[in-house]
């Protein structure tokens, strides 16, 4: 299944027989709460989703966005009607990041159908609602895959033996700067591979033939070892929804830099160059 959907697909899916859920994961870095943009409007029957509270643990040495509880997970999923068969369709303002995470997690928990709304919120040309809806509760019970996801020791093995993707802005990789994290620089071996290079102005991503054309000048393939981190694990989840497209599947180190830099006894590299 293609993972991202464009706005004129879902206003015909959701007249259909099965329409999709709806999730509202409207977040960004350092940004306000979603939750009041959510009330001011919103794709009807969608249900707005926490970002930080539901869709990431609490900040600390696994990172700022560790991954969630499970249980906590679960129970905003069958909140908002998610069931083991049902569609899902996530979106954001726009940039992407918040509705590849929620993508990704359902994913790695067990919901393969599910796909990001292109563009986001911004793409959407139909009507708005401010209502809130109390959809039925869905019987999604998440089942974590064993495989997908990396720990630190994971992301530098596949530094050493295969291609990790850094996902943040080329000077934070570089560490030129580093406005949020302890240290600026990148995990030795990483290639740098900024998120935003996968879309077009307007957030909606690149032709797949363009994507898949950029990893591999990146040294990926489908038959490839790829890894992705970015700062804490959001930003990354989206460019495994580009590698994704591009038809290369990729794993994702959740912790990235937050957690790799909180660890003072973990190598740290700066520069352009891998090491």
């Amino acid at each position: 299944m293609k993972p991202i959907i464009t706005a004129s697909e879902l206003v015909s899916e959701s007249a259909g027989p099965r329409p999709p859920v709806l999730l509202d994961v409207r977040w960004q870095l350092g940004g306000p709460p979603g939750l009041p943009e959510y009330e001011a409007g919103h794709l009807p029957g969608a249900v707005y989703v926490d970002l930080d509270a539901e869709l990431a643990g609490a900040p600390g040495a696994g990172g700022r966005h560790p991954l969630p509880d499970m249980a906590v997970f679960g129970a905003a999923m069958r909140r908002a009607g998610v069931s083991a068969g049902t569609p899902v369709v996530v979106y954001d303002g726009g940039l992407g990041w918040g509705a590849a995470r929620a993508w990704w997690l359902l994913r790695f928990t067990g919901h393969t159908d599910v796909r990001v709304l292109d563009g986001g919120l911004a793409a959407w040309t139909g009507e708005l609602s401010k209502e809130t809806p109390q959809p039925e509760p869905g019987d999604f019970a998440p089942e974590p895959s064993p495989v997908g996801l990396l720990d630190a020791d994971g992301a530098a093995a596949v530094a050493r033996s295969g291609l990790l993707l850094d996902a943040r802005a080329a000077e934070r990789y570089r560490g030129d700067v580093e406005p949020i994290d302890r240290v600026g620089g990148h995990i030795p071996g990483a290639v740098s591979a900024p998120t935003t290079e996968n879309v077009a102005p307007d957030g909606r991503f690149l032709p797949a033939d363009a994507l898949a054309a950029r990893f591999s000048g990146l040294g990926a393939t489908a038959d490839s070892e790829v890894a992705v981190y970015c700062g804490s694990g959001v930003s990354g989840a989206h460019e495994v929804l580009a590698l994704a497209l591009a038809g290369i599947p990729a794993a994702l180190y959740a912790g990235s830099w937050s957690e790799w830099s909180h660890d003072p006894a973990r190598p740290v590299a700066t520069g352009p160059e891998p090491r």
